[in-house]
């Protein structure tokens, strides 16, 4: 398995909005282009992205595939209309956390 690693800030003023995203778009798209979210956590202090989130897919075939298309490359557009300092990479999964 690998992992998307994620992590961003939202948008002041856009928390509503972002919410709402994330809860009826970003998730069951997530899972309709077959990755899984492991886990997902909130900063409230530190030199951290706010959120920071970790999904992953069954092999890395499937991930670059999510990747590269334009279902991903829309949500991904659509995201960043609520977040800023967007970051991501893809790991080997282990099932602990991962930074």
């Amino acid at each position: 398995m690998v992992k998307l690693l994620l992590g961003w800030n939202i948008i002041a003023g856009h928390e509503g909005e972002y919410f709402d995203f994330i809860v009826q778009q970003f998730e069951p798209s997530l899972l309709a282009m077959g990755l899984q979210t492991t886990d997902v956590w909130y900063t409230t202090y530190g030199d951290w992205p706010q959120i920071v989130t970790g999904v992953v897919a069954s092999d890395l075939e499937t991930m670059l595939q999510v990747l590269n298309s334009e279902r991903w490359r829309v949500l991904k557009e659509r995201l960043l209309q609520h977040v800023s300092d967007y970051q991501q990479k893809v790991i080997p999964a282990n099932g602990g956390y991962q930074l």
